[in-house]
C-alpha cells in the first residue's frame, strides 16, 4: 500500500504534538538532608592516661569528620567517618552518631566508633557534646590497647 505524500508528515506532527505544552512527570520528593551533613575540620586535644605520673601534657592535632544520614532515621543517625592527624592518634575509621532530642541545632551528640591504633591494636572511642549550626563541640574519650586511655575535646566547624 502506497502512502500518500501528504500524509507522511502526520505520524512526525503527532509525534511532536505530544512533547510540548505539558507539565513534567513528577520525580517524587526530594531527600531531606540534615545541617549535620557533610564535613566538618577542627581540632582534638588530648591528654594520654591522665592522672599517670609519667603521662605526656595534653596535645592538640588536626581532625575531620564526615556526617552521612542514615535512611529512615528522621535525619538523626549518620555514619560517620573520622579522621584524626594528632601525632598519638592518628587513624581513620568509621562510626556512628547520634542527634538527640531532635534534628535541628542547637542539639545534643553523640558519636562512638573503634580504630585501628597506630600500636597495632584496637581501640574505643566515643565522644558527647552540642552540635550547632555550624560548629561542634564534646569531649572525646577512649582507650587505646586496653593499656591505655585517653580524654580530651574535639572542636569542629563546617566548611
Amino acid at each position: 500500500m502506497k502512502v500518500p505524500v501528504w500524509s507522511r508528515p502526520l505520524p512526525l506532527l503527532v509525534l511532536l504534538t505530544g512533547c510540548g505544552g505539558s507539565s513534567p512527570s513528577p520525580t517524587g520528593p526530594s531527600t531531606p538532608t540534615s545541617f549535620l551533613t557533610g564535613t566538618w575540620r577542627g581540632t582534638v586535644t588530648i591528654e594520654v592516661n591522665p592522672g599517670d605520673p609519667n603521662a605526656l601534657p595534653p596535645s592538640s592535632g588536626a581532625m575531620q569528620w564526615t556526617f552521612e544520614v542514615m535512611p529512615q532515621t528522621n535525619l538523626q543517625s549518620f555514619r560517620t567517618t573520622v579522621r584524626s592527624e594528632h601525632a598519638w592518634l592518628t587513624m581513620t575509621t568509621t562510626a556512628t552518631t547520634a542527634l538527640t532530642p531532635g534534628n535541628t541545632p542547637p542539639t545534643q551528640i553523640s558519636t562512638q566508633g573503634a580504630f585501628d591504633s597506630p600500636r597495632g591494636c584496637r581501640g574505643t572511642f566515643g565522644s558527647v557534646g552540642t552540635a550547632e549550626a555550624t560548629r561542634i563541640e564534646a569531649d572525646f574519650t577512649g582507650t587505646d590497647c586496653q593499656q591505655a586511655t585517653f580524654i580530651g575535646r574535639v572542636v569542629l566547624t563546617k566548611n
